[in-house]
């Protein structure tokens, strides 16, 4: 459990009146705690109570159970990771420093002072279909921004632009994930920059195009 997490999840001391949107958010604070700690088998709705410092009935007035409140705690994750990426491919037109934001991305969000991404990617209930839906939809989602880049500026046919931008995602989140492993071994931005490299000098084998008048997407 972090420090920076810890301290959002005590924000508000035990009786201390809040709104409903900041009760949600300190609840899902506690329980980003508790679920990366414990993982999602191991950990009780008693936990995530006794961590936020609220009783149960208050717990289970936002959430009606354990796997409701997961999900929401994995649905606000994920969406945060695809900000990320959309924002590094909306930041600029610039395709090699796209592919070093996208990268960026994924190694900002692993590296985050809450862990969040072990809820993303090493959870242990990802083989439950509502878990592998959110994940799917993420994973899609941070695909389809990178092929829509890739098919409007290297002039590659959809299914091309698609396989193109799974290498992307795929070399990002497993790069970064390896990284963090390694205890820093590597400085982050050096370690951005050396994936940004490799996947960058792969795509730089497409020249720039201007954009077909009409193209058939899969993602659309």
């Amino acid at each position: 459990m972090t420090e920076t997490a810890s301290s959002r999840a005590d924000a508000a001391p035990r009786g201390v009146r809040m709104s409903r949107d900041e009760r949600r958010a300190q609840l899902l604070a506690a329980a980003t705690d508790v679920f990366v700690t414990n993982g999602y088998h191991a950990t009780v709705m008693d936990d995530i109570a006794e961590r936020a410092g609220v009783s149960k009935p208050v717990l289970y007035q936002h959430f009606p159970g354990k796997l409701e409140l997961y999900l929401a705690l994995l649905e606000r994750h994920t969406d945060e990771l695809v900000r990320r990426v959309q924002g590094a491919i909306e930041e600029t037109p610039d395709n090699r420093q796209r592919v070093r934001n996208a990268v960026e991305a994924y190694f900002d969000f692993v590296d985050g002072d809450d862990q969040a991404f072990r809820l993303v990617f090493e959870s242990d209930l990802r083989n439950q279909p509502p878990v592998q839906a959110v994940v799917e939809r993420t994973y899609t989602a941070c695909v389809r921004t990178i092929a829509q880049a890739v098919a409007a500026d290297a002039g590659l046919d959809a299914d091309r632009a698609w396989l193109v931008a799974v290498g992307v995602v795929g070399i990002s989140e497993h790069s970064a994930r390896y990284w963090l492993t390694r205890q820093h071994e590597v400085p982050k931005a050096e370690a951005v920059a050396l994936t940004a490299s490799l996947a960058w000098k792969g795509l730089a084998g497409f020249p720039l195009q201007a954009p077909p008048a009409e193209r058939v997407e899969p993602w659309s």
